[in-house]
């Protein structure tokens, strides 16, 4: 499963929901930090704060598709990225390595 950020109306946030992106009021304070996990209570408290909507990361099912372009979109970006490098051991680890990072963040 892949997840992706999508604004979703308060009352429609189900606890357990993760936040996206950090909340902030009005004033620009931050109210909640990117990556909070929201309970009952908090949606109470947001409630009477006004906040009628949250970024929230939603589950998406896994399109084969897409994965395979994003992979080759990757490897594109990694190959020009690396095309003066030369092929040199180091160079060979810290390519691989940027892959498998890369290959692990979602889409």
């Amino acid at each position: 499963m892949s997840f992706s950020a999508r604004e979703m109306a308060l009352d429609s946030v189900p606890p357990g929901s993760v936040l996206a992106a950090e909340l902030r009021d009005a004033q620009g304070a931050v109210l909640l930090p990117k990556g909070a996990s929201v309970t009952e209570a908090t949606l109470l408290s947001l409630r009477r704060r006004g906040i009628e909507a949250l970024v929230v990361l939603v589950e998406q099912a896994d399109d084969p598709e897409r994965e395979a372009a994003s992979r080759q979109e990757i490897e594109q970006q990694l190959r020009h990225l690396f095309r003066l490098a030369g092929d040199e051991a180091p160079a060979r680890q810290l390519l691989q390595m940027i892959r498998e990072y890369r290959g692990r963040r979602p889409a």
